[in-house]
């Protein structure tokens, strides 16, 4: 009686590795991307509280950027203040360019808005 064997290869085992070591370069790259958008995000809803005016706003992102050691995608010059329904918007997008191997790059681009 023979028992068939199972398993996997060698090159399956090395083609899995790189498919798994792909994602997890790609996971560590974007995750302080991400990060720092739910910081900012949390900025300009804090910047929308703090004033009604346009310059109070801005000072108010200034300085919570700079408590904040990450935060360098976006500046208080990139915010589009508007009011709706008596209530002050802070709205924002930029782009962030990451580099994943030379010349390969992921480009993310992010948007938000205060709550």
């Amino acid at each position: 009686m023979k028992r068939s064997q199972s398993g996997i290869t060698l090159i399956g085992l090395m083609f899995w590795a790189v498919i798994l070591c792909s994602f997890a370069l790609v996971i560590m790259k974007v995750v302080p991307a991400v990060m720092e958008f739910q910081t900012i995000q949390k900025m300009v809803t804090s910047a929308a509280g703090a004033g009604s005016t346009v310059p109070e706003i801005r000072a108010a992102f200034d300085r919570d950027k700079s408590v904040q050691y990450n935060v360098e995608a976006i500046s208080s010059r990139d915010l589009e203040v508007t009011k709706e329904n008596d209530k002050v918007v802070v709205k924002f997008a930029y782009d962030k360019e990451i580099e994943l191997i030379e010349p390969v790059y992921l480009l993310i681009k992010f948007h938000g808005r205060s709550k």
